[in-house]
């Protein structure tokens, strides 16, 4: 029987035939959410060899989507990415200039 590593120490992230971190999870999620579109195709009554050259299809794109991302961007890229697009490109500040240079006095309490 094969046996398959699949974490290569304490304190590193997973990894699987090269696949790493956040891109196993989309794998096996994908792979998991195909298998069920499968089993829904073919219950539905939809003819067996449509069903199965849509599995082997969609499953081949996956794989390689999958690990073009894994290539592309490396184990924390794509959460950088991610994180990119959610960050403003500039701040606005709608202040009068010199209120930004003068500083407003605090107001006590009474």
């Amino acid at each position: 029987m094969a046996k398959y590593p699949i974490n290569k120490g304490i304190g590193r992230s997973p990894e699987f035939k090269g696949l790493k971190s956040q891109y196993l999870f989309i794998f096996a999620g994908g792979l998991l959410a195909l298998f069920v579109l499968f089993v829904i195709m073919y219950m539905a009554g939809i003819d067996q060899w449509v069903c199965i050259g849509f599995g082997v299809i969609c499953a081949s794109v996956l794989v390689w989507v999958t690990f073009r991302l894994n290539a592309k961007y490396g184990e924390w890229g794509l959460m950088k990415l991610q994180a990119l697009r959610r960050h403003p490109r500039y701040i606005i500040s709608r202040k009068g200039f010199l209120r930004l240079i003068c500083p407003t006095p605090k107001k006590r309490n009474v």
